[in-house]
């Protein structure tokens, strides 16, 4: 058998969830992210089948894109059965995280709004110019919101818009090593795994905060990132049905390089609004699916 090429995952281009009521989150990512409408339809068969879904194919779904308009998108395929989902309590991809101008302004607005905050704008301890906080979005996603300031160091990337891309993507199971061997197909540099406290994880299982958690990181192009959590004994797999997709955080799509999609499974097209790409779906060590766009 031959070994496909070893490419490389060249930044984060799409996060898809299911959700079960697409016009509840258009409101919602639209009047408080400013995020934009680009596309929307029923999914087809062609791209139901690449993600290994085919049961899901004539779903409606929802595309959106930053203010700013950078090529990086939000997919939403609507699924009333993934009503209940809770984020950090099940293996697989977790968490969303944003890179924004302003975080506190950005708190202040969720007043009132679909977003519920669980963790208020704090400085990093190691990065104080960087400030961060956590909420729950209109289906129970789990989004971080981190505005980074200068002086950091980090090559990390910088918001175009008030609310802007997504950044960094985080996926939890229960072994810190395993859910790496996914990501060592590629070429891509690895940060191994180190403890701290995360209170978000060990505050939605019900533990005390002061609990740690191992987690490391995947570094890809664009100042995106990959963050891989060792999940708690108390968590368990996604529960999903052959041929469907997981409820609430179920693809996360990466511009691939040095590599064909068709290197790593059947293709078929990439469903981003003007890319007229090839994509595949590889499934990783926590059942998350992870889509591999053409460059």
């Amino acid at each position: 058998m031959v070994e496909p090429a070893r490419g490389r995952l060249e930044e984060i281009i799409g996060v898809t969830w299911t959700v079960p009521d697409l016009a509840a989150v258009e409101q919602a990512y639209t009047r408080w992210l400013g995020y934009m409408v680009v596309d929307s339809g029923k999914l087809g068969a062609d791209a139901a089948t690449t993600w290994g879904c085919p049961a899901e194919a004539g779903r409606p779904y929802l595309v959106l894109q930053p203010e700013s308009g950078e090529a990086v998108w939000l997919r939403f395929v609507e699924k009333p059965d993934a009503a209940g989902w809770q984020a950090l309590t099940t293996h697989g991809w977790n968490v969303a995280e944003f890179v924004v101008q302003d975080v506190d302004a950005l708190a202040s607005s969720f007043e009132g709004s679909p977003f519920r905050i669980i963790g208020p704008p704090a400085s990093l301890q190691r990065f104080p110019m960087i400030r961060a906080m956590q909420a729950l979005g209109p289906a129970g996603e789990c989004l971080y919101f981190t505005q980074v300031g200068p002086g950091s160091g980090l090559d990390l990337a910088r918001a175009e818009s008030f609310v802007g891309r997504v950044f960094i993507v985080v996926a939890g199971g229960p072994d810190i090593r395993r859910l790496f061997s996914t990501y060592l197909r590629f070429e891509n540099d690895v940060d191994p795994p180190v403890s701290t406290r995360v209170r978000v994880i060990s505050a939605a299982n019900g533990l005390p905060e002061d609990t740690t958690h191992a987690h490391g990181l995947v570094k890809l192009g664009a100042g995106t990132l990959i963050e891989l959590d060792e999940y708690p004994p108390v968590t368990r797999p996604r529960a999903c049905a052959d041929g469907r997709l997981p409820p609430g955080m179920a693809i996360v799509s990466f511009r691939l390089g040095g590599a064909d999609p068709a290197d790593y499974g059947p293709v078929g097209p990439a469903l981003f609004p003007g890319t007229g790409k090839a994509s595949t779906c590889i499934r990783g060590c926590a059942a998350e699916l992870v889509e591999l766009v053409e460059r």
